[in-house]
C-alpha cells in the first residue's frame, strides 16, 4: 500500500490534482499528536496523530462510529482532549472553546448545520462576531460583506435578508460556507458537505475549495466518497476505533479496497453482494396484482403523472437530481403529503390519500433522507425508537409491556448487527449507520410488507453500506417490496432490479437495472432524454 503507517514519518509535498493545490511553502499548520479524549464508558479517540499543511486538502475516512466526530469537536475547541498535544505552527496550543479555535483560525462546516432559521443570511454569516462599532451593529457593512462573500462563492443571487429557513439545502449550505469564510479562516474543516447538493453545485464547492487551497487554506475534508476524495484530495489520512491507522496516504493513487480495508479492518471484495434469487416476473406476467401500485401520482409543483409498481421481493430504485421531486414522491406514498390526483395501493386495494395512518396499517414503512429530525427522537433509548410504530402492540390496560419491547427490540438489533445493540442506549450516541439500522428495525418491528428508503446511505461510511445493502436485499429475499432513492447512480443500480429515472418531476424512463449505465442514467437525469 502506498503511504505510511502512523509510526512512520509524514510522507513528502502532497500531491496537487487539477484544480487544487498547496502552496509553494506547503507550511505544516495543524499538528495532533496522541490525542485521547473519553466519554463516561466510552472512549471515543484512543491516540489520535493528524498533519495538516497549508493549501492541502487532508481527507479524513474512517467508518461511523471511527471517532471522527469527535476529532472534530476537539479541533472546533468544542471538547478538551483528556491527554495529547495540538500545535498551531509549531507552537502548542490550547483549543479552549469554539471562539478560541476560530480566533486562530479554525473554522468548521458541520454535517448538521448550525444555523439558526428564522435568522436572515446576514446575521448567520456574523453570528458571534457581529460587525459593530462604538456598541452599534454595523447592518449595511454586515450586509454587504454577506453579499461579496455569496458573490464570491458564486451565488449573488441568495440575498443577504432572506430568512435561512426559507432557502434550500444547498442555499444554506452556502450560508455555513460563507460564515467559515467571514472568520479569514487558515483551516477549514468540511464535515459531508456535499450529501445535499447536486452535482452542478458540487462542481461549484469543490471551484470554490480549489481557490482556498490555491491562497495557501487548509481543508480537512471529511466524506465517505470515494470518487470525491480522489478528485480534490492531496493526502488521506484513516481512523479506525479512535486511533489513526494510516496517514499520508496519496488521495488519488491509494487504491479502494486498501482504504476500505483500513477502515473496517476487513477486506470488501464486492460492495453489492449477489441477489440470493433473481426476482420475480413481472405482475402482469404472473396475473398477480402488484405490492405496492402507484398511478398517475401528482403533487402541484414537486411531481407530475408518476406511476409505478413494486412488487414482492422486488427493488425500485429512483434516480434524480435534488429538487427532482424524489422525497416529496415517497413522502406522498407515505401519506405524509396529499396528492393532488392519482392514488396508491397496496395488493390492490386503494389508501386514504394523504394519511400516515393508512399507510402503516396497509404495511407501508418509510426510512426518510433526513432521520435526526425526521426520523429518531434523539434523546430517547434506541428501544423506544425502534418500537415507535408499534406502541399498541406493547400496551395493555394503559401500562406498557417495558420487558417485552426490550426483547423485540434487541431481536431486531441483533438481526441488523446494530452496534453495540444496546435497547437502553439513548439513539443520539449511535453512528450514523447505526441509526439508520435503528429506523429499519423499527418498520421490522412493525413487520411492514412496503419498505420506502430515502438516501438510505447518506453520511454512511463504505464498511456500513455494505452491511446496509446486506439488509436490503435480505428483506427483498423475505418478500418485502422496496423503494430506494439514491443521489449516487452506482448505488441505486447497484441494489435494484427495476430503475425509474425522475427530471423534473417526471419520469423520463424505467428500465430493468441490468439495461443501464451510470452514463446512460446521468445523461436523463442531466437532459431528460429518454434511453
Amino acid at each position: 500500500m502506498s503511504g505510511q503507517a502512523t509510526d512512520q514519518p509524514p510522507a513528502g509535498e502532497p500531491s496537487t490534482p487539477d484544480g487544487t493545490g498547496p502552496d509553494g511553502a506547503g507550511e505544516v499548520l495543524l499538528t495532533m499528536t496522541d490525542i485521547v479524549k473519553t466519554f463516561p464508558g466510552v472512549r471515543a479517540l484512543g491516540g489520535v496523530n493528524l498533519e495538516v499543511r497549508a493549501g492541502e486538502v487532508h481527507c479524513l475516512l474512517g467508518q461511523n462510529g471511527a471517532g471522527k466526530s469527535t476529532l472534530i469537536k476537539v479541533l472546533a475547541g468544542a471538547h478538551q482532549p483528556d491527554s495529547g498535544q495540538i500545535r498551531w505552527r509549531g507552537e502548542p496550543v490550547v483549543l479552549s472553546s469554539p471562539v478560541a479555535a476560530l480566533r486562530l483560525g479554525v473554522a468548521t462546516m458541520y454535517q448538521e448545520l448550525d444555523l439558526v432559521p428564522g435568522l436572515s443570511v446576514t446575521d448567520n454569516v456574523f453570528l458571534g462576531h457581529e460587525r459593530a462599532r462604538y456598541g452599534f451593529t454595523r447592518r449595511r457593512a454586515a450586509r454587504a460583506e454577506a453579499a461579496a462573500l455569496l458573490a464570491r462563492l458564486g451565488h449573488p443571487e441568495i440575498h443577504p435578508d432572506q430568512t435561512v429557513g426559507e432557502l434550500s439545502a444547498a442555499g444554506q449550505q452556502l450560508v455555513s460556507m460563507a460564515r467559515a469564510l467571514a472568520h479569514n479562516a487558515r483551516l477549514l474543516i468540511m464535515d459531508e458537505p456535499t450529501a445535499a447538493l447536486a452535482a452542478d453545485e458540487v462542481d461549484n464547492l469543490f471551484r470554490i475549495v480549489g481557490e482556498l487551497t490555491s491562497a495557501g487554506v487548509a481543508v480537512v475534508y471529511i466524506s465517505h466518497r470515494m470518487e470525491e476524495i480522489r478528485r480534490i484530495g492531496h493526502r488521506v489520512s484513516v481512523l479506525k476505533d479512535g486511533r489513526t491507522v494510516a496517514r499520508d496516504l496519496d488521495a488519488r493513487t491509494t487504491p479502494t479496497a486498501d482504504l476500505v480495508a483500513l477502515m473496517s479492518g476487513r477486506r470488501l471484495d464486492a460492495v453489492f453482494p449477489e441477489r440470493a434469487a433473481a426476482p420475480a416476473p413481472e405482475p402482469a406476467a404472473t396475473g398477480q396484482p402488484a405490492l405496492l401500485t402507484v398511478e398517475h401520482l401528482s403533487r402541484a409543483g414537486e411531481f407530475t403523472d408518476v406511476s409505478f409498481t413494486v412488487r414482492a421481493g422486488e427493488i425500485l430504485g429512483i434516480a434524480g437530481l435534488v429538487g427532482a421531486g424524489r422525497s416529496e414522491l415517497l413522502e406522498t406514498v407515505f401519506g405524509a403529503r396529499r396528492p393532488d390526483a392519482g392514488r396508491v395501493l397496496v395488493d390492490g386495494v386503494p389508501l386514504r390519500a394523504g394519511s400516515v395512518p393508512s399507510a402503516v396499517a396497509a404495511g407501508i414503512g418509510l426510512c426518510p433522507e433526513e432521520r435526526k429530525s425526521q426520523a429518531l427522537l434523539l434523546e430517547m433509548s434506541v428501544a423506544h425508537n425502534v418500537t415507535l410504530a408499534s406502541l399498541p402492540a406493547y400496551s395493555r390496560f394503559g401500562f406498557t409491556d417495558r420487558d417485552r419491547e426490550t426483547r423485540d427490540a434487541l431481536d431486531r438489533l441483533t438481526e441488523l448487527d446494530l452496534r453495540p445493540a444496546d435497547p437502553a442506549r439513548a439513539v443520539r450516541t449511535l453512528s450514523g449507520g447505526n441509526q439508520q439500522k435503528a429506523v429499519v428495525a423499527r418498520w421490522l418491528v412493525r413487520g411492514c410488507r412496503v419498505l420506502l428508503l430515502d438516501e438510505p446511505t447518506r453520511g454512511v461510511d463504505v464498511g456500513a453500506r455494505a452491511e446496509l445493502y446486506r439488509v436490503v436485499h435480505e428483506l427483498a429475499a423475505a418478500g418485502v417490496a422496496l423503494v430506494v432513492v439514491s443521489s449516487e447512480v452506482p448505488e441505486v443500480l447497484g441494489l435494484a432490479d427495476r430503475v425509474l429515472v425522475l427530471r423534473e418531476g417526471r419520469v423520463v424512463h424505467q428500465a430493468p437495472a441490468a439495461e443501464l449505465t451510470e452514463a446512460d442514467v446521468l445523461d436523463m437525469v442531466m437532459e431528460g432524454s429518454a434511453a
